[in-house]
């Protein structure tokens, strides 16, 4: 008999949340398990999901995350580190407490230790470094760089005259960070582990083995901010929902995920160069979110350094909007010419928190008390207040606000929406199958390749 879909995700879902400690870490100890549910341990076999899933669990790649682009780094482990060439060949171990000082000089890596226990007690000079950090007495170790520490091994490079830092990372330990640094902890864990699935659907699907790197720490990708962002609830979200991804078809989706929508998320192909059949408008329940309204006001100073190359801002005219009233293409019009822009290069020039935003005119006076109860007029929907035939004095640059929705692209699942849904009672493979259309919550299989590159990039916000 065939099994429906939503009990197959829920007897995943448990099967995921009960597996011990030692079966997160890949050894695939099935007998250390405790006992499921015997009816729901059924659903399970029947629908002939449980080898996969327990297969899956040894599916925990290296991630490769850049952490930092600078001419110098201070690095420190929690216990020392041991420091390794590009062969693997160890090259010295520093003892707890100590630093070590990257810098870049004549294309190198000069590394200068303040203490080391074991090699060489001078300064290295290489063209790839590579730092572990050893391990205390109950097995933790982590990487301070700079003021933040991280899980996992760093390998430094030289490109463009900078040091690259890249974190080298198993996936499901870098995923707590991730759900800590993209969600408040404090929310609920149907939302945190929708956040989780949505993380681990994104960072498999951008691993690039031809690239120097796979992701970004920021939310050029998704955000990572190391240990700090770690807490009970991540892990948690981590740990249950452990192997599970989001398919279309037979491969990965691009699981793409913002703060707020304002109201309705964004069709893909309205914002990018392709329309992804799961990246489609939907309704969002964000109502509660803190930037579900907003408003800018854009100083003449502001526009005239956003638009130097027309000497300011007269007036914005918005030319088309998507189907969910995001500016697709303005015209920007100042004192000496104008300029045409798509809605997410005005965004950019402007510092706006989405594109589902419209323009008004402030009121203003000329040399005179403000017009009071003036009402302010749309830009482009009219001229802008003139003086007084009796007073011809030249108007000042306006001053236009910026009147919006939202928080991000709009594009996939709305976080705050992510957290409506789950304060509402929603499991978080339904919040997930809410925002990303005709999706699967499915255990990860060797072989799961994404649907469409696209281009539709980084995680945004």
């Amino acid at each position: 008999m065939a099994v429906p879909k939503t009990a197959r995700i829920r007897s995943l879902a448990l099967v995921a949340a009960l597996l011990p400690q030692a079966l997160l870490l890949g050894s695939g100890l099935l007998a250390a398990a405790p006992a499921v549910a015997q009816d729901e341990a059924e659903d399970v076999v029947a629908a002939g999901r449980l080898q996969p899933l327990l297969a899956s669990r040894s599916i925990n790649p290296q991630l490769r995350v850049l952490l930092l682009d600078l001419p110098s780094i201070r690095v420190a482990g929690s216990s020392g580190l041991r420091l390794r060439d590009a062969r693997g060949g160890e090259l010295l171990r520093m003892p707890a407490g100590a630093t070590l000082a990257l810098s870049q000089v004549g294309g190198r890596i000069q590394a200068q230790p303040s203490a080391v226990t074991q090699g060489s007690s001078g300064s290295l000079s290489l063209s790839e470094l590579w730092l572990e950090p050893l391990p205390d007495s109950a097995g933790f170790a982590s990487l301070q760089i700079e003021s933040r520490r991280y899980r996992g091994r760093l390998q430094v490079k030289v490109e463009a005259a900078k040091l690259r830092a890249i974190n080298v990372i198993e996936l499901e330990t870098y995923l707590p960070s991730v759900v800590g640094s993209e969600m408040p902890a404090s929310w609920p864990l149907e939302a945190l582990r929708a956040q989780a699935v949505a993380a681990r659907t994104y960072a498999l699907r951008q691993r690039k083995p031809s690239a120097p790197f796979d992701l970004h720490a920021t939310v050029i990708s998704q955000a990572y901010k190391g240990l700090e962002a770690e807490t009970a609830s991540t892990r948690e979200a981590v740990r249950s929902t452990q192997g599970l991804v989001l398919m279309h078809g037979n491969s990965l989706i691009n699981a793409v995920f913002h703060s707020s929508s304002g109201g309705s998320t964004e069709n893909s192909g309205d914002l990018w160069s392709r329309q992804l059949p799961y990246l489609v408008s939907v309704p969002d329940y964000d109502d509660s979110s803190p930037v579900a309204r907003w408003e800018k006001t854009l100083s003449p100073q502001m526009l005239a350094g956003a638009f130097a190359e027309i000497g300011g801002v007269s007036r914005i005219d918005v030319l088309s909007t998507t189907g969910s009233g995001r500016v697709r293409q303005a015209r920007v019009i100042g004192p000496s010419g104008a300029v045409v822009l798509t809605g997410a290069q005005l965004r950019s020039r402007l510092g706006l928190r989405s594109t589902l935003v419209r323009f008004e005119a402030a009121p203003f006076s000329f040399n005179a008390p403000a017009l009071s109860g003036a009402t302010p007029l749309p830009v482009g929907l009219g001229s802008l207040l003139s003086p007084p035939p009796s007073r011809p004095l030249a108007p000042p640059s306006p001053v236009i606000i910026a009147v919006g929705r939202g928080f991000g692209h709009g594009v996939g699942m709305s976080q705050w929406g992510a957290y409506a849904l789950a304060r509402q009672g929603r499991r978080f493979d339904q919040i997930l199958q809410h925002y990303y259309r005709g999706v699967e919550v499915q255990p990860l299989r060797a072989g799961s390749g994404p649907l469409a590159q696209g281009a539709v990039a980084g995680r945004g916000s």
